[in-house]
């Protein structure tokens, strides 16, 4: 089950589609889908939870939580800035909505073991990113 929770407003199209594409990607990647939580929010917000739970003092676009129990089951909590996709999405000047998806499919592929912290960490994330987002644009269109 995935849910999505309203910290700050954002608008959201094919949430139906998006849905199943976020379990579909973690069944790609061999895993099993679990309960999933995207809590869309403001930087302030999230400044507070990567303050308090890790410890770090900047602004940031998501922050994952694995939940995962079970060995082969990804389960979480992922909050995301919109402050931050908005003002990404004109930086890189692309649509707000591609950004959006963009920064989900990263939470959900940190939870199917995928990181960013080398450089070679962060090319395999970024072009597993643009695998799934040329499928999910096939799909919505």
């Amino acid at each position: 089950m995935i849910q999505f929770n309203y910290q700050t407003p954002v608008r959201i199209r094919h949430i139906r589609l998006l849905k199943s594409f976020l379990q579909d990607i973690i069944r790609s990647e061999k895993y099993t889908p679990g309960p999933l939580s995207f809590v869309f929010c403001t930087d302030d917000f999230l400044l507070q939870i990567n303050q308090q739970y890790l410890n770090h003092h900047d602004y940031t676009d998501i922050i994952t939580f694995n939940l995962s129990e079970e060995k082969g089951t990804v389960s979480g909590e992922m909050y995301i800035s919109i402050d931050r996709i908005k003002d990404n999405a004109q930086r890189f000047k692309v649509p707000t909505s591609t950004e959006l998806h963009r920064v989900m499919f990263h939470g959900i592929l940190h939870l199917c073991g995928y990181n960013d912290k080398t450089n070679k960490q962060v090319v395999q994330m970024r072009e597993r990113e643009d695998h799934y987002l040329k499928l999910y644009a096939k799909r919505s269109t």
